[in-house]
């Protein structure tokens, strides 16, 4: 290395010092306020002096640093960081305890790690009715469940607690999901793979191609897989990269699905009001009457109105043979002047509409 070279870099590595240290004390003013925003709340006999998690507030900070960012760092990369920032600053005003449907290691904890960081307390449940009980009872503050994969369709089963809860959504996640291939054996020596079901059918082209003559093994999970595989000899399990770290196995191959567009939706579940954030998303329970045409005249109302409909499924009600209930996704927030406008026609036609809330669109 010539000297010329060396003094450069010397100057660099003194530039990143210096920059290091702003960024260590602008941190620390960060907390400082957010600490301050915990007392003043603290010391107002509101509503609001309880909520310390503002989805929507949250939300509105990041889109500001992704529109903001000037690179080199790719903007969900930064999103990232700022999510951590968020987390740390959150737990200095009151920690989030979160339940999620587990075992620890699921995808469902990656997607409580990616909307509320590392800072949170994550609580595995073992049903999605437990997760709903523990946010119902206090135990947790919010809670997270799937709700929907784009090569399975919708989990029933989260949408038939809605039914039976008053519980509103707080917020959506968005998660790829890349299947890893793992194991604390050598390759050669693996004999059995272990994963969900529906994991070996995503990873059904790889698995015969690289081990056609393995036996596979479904289980309740991919954690689950994950750690009978971490103490059974010759094991190997399909999981996320999250249950590698946490069961202590090797990662032998990732990115390993058949169809690499797969991605779930998740719910943020809890008792709060969201207020708008500017990109939101209002999800409907909707009962009609049991005759010619009801569904139609609750979907005009978005028609004329010009609101986007995102999703809409249907569910048995429980009530009566043949009687349904509708849950609507659409783009806006309930408490917007159109909105609340065309959720008036529709109540208008309907026995029954029930907002599961507004909450903000889910990024990246």
């Amino acid at each position: 290395m010539s000297e010329d070279t060396g003094d450069k870099l010397d100057a660099l590595r003194t530039r990143i010092d210096a920059i290091d240290r702003d960024i260590a004390r602008l941190l620390n003013e960060r907390a400082a306020g957010a600490t301050e925003v915990a007392r003043i709340k603290a010391a107002e006999n509101s509503d609001e002096a309880t909520v310390f998690y503002r989805p929507e507030r949250e939300a509105q900070i990041l889109e500001r640093v992704v529109a903001e960012n000037a690179g080199p760092l790719p903007d969900r990369d930064l999103w990232r960081l700022f999510r951590e920032i968020i987390s740390c600053c959150l737990s200095l005003e009151q920690p989030l305890t979160v339940a999620y449907l587990g075992p620890p290691g699921t995808y469902t904890e990656a997607a409580v790690v990616k909307h509320f960081g590392h800072f949170a307390i994550n609580r595995a449940q073992n049903s999605i009715d437990e997760v709903f009980h523990e946010v119902e009872s206090g135990a947790a503050h919010c809670g997270v469940v799937p709700v929907e994969n784009s090569t399975e369709g919708m989990v029933n089963h989260t949408l038939d607690c809605f039914m039976a809860s008053r519980l509103r959504i707080c917020g959506e996640v968005t998660l790829p999901i890349n299947h890893a291939f793992m194991s604390h054996e050598k390759e050669e020596a693996i004999t059995a793979v272990y994963s969900h079901e529906q994991s070996l059918a995503q990873c059904r082209r790889w698995l015969d191609t690289h081990y056609p003559n393995v036996a596979r093994t479904p289980m309740v999970s991919n954690a689950e897989a994950a750690r009978v595989a971490a103490r059974t000899q010759g094991a190997a399990a399909i999981a996320g990269e999250m249950a590698a770290e946490r069961y202590g196995l090797r990662v032998l191959a990732t990115n390993i699905e058949d169809e690499t567009d797969n991605e779930t939706r998740f719910l943020v579940i809890g008792d709060q009001m969201v207020g708008p954030s500017g990109k939101d998303k209002t999800s409907l329970l909707v009962s009609t009457r049991n005759e010619a045409g009801a569904l139609h005249r609750v979907l005009d109302p978005f028609r004329r109105h010009g609101v986007n409909l995102t999703r809409i499924e249907t569910r048995p009600s429980r009530v009566s043979n043949w009687s349904y209930i509708f849950f609507i996704d659409f783009d806006g927030h309930e408490e917007a002047e159109e909105i609340t406008a065309m959720l008036d026609e529709v109540r208008s036609v309907s026995t029954e509409v029930r907002s599961l809330g507004s909450y903000p669109q889910a990024a990246f």
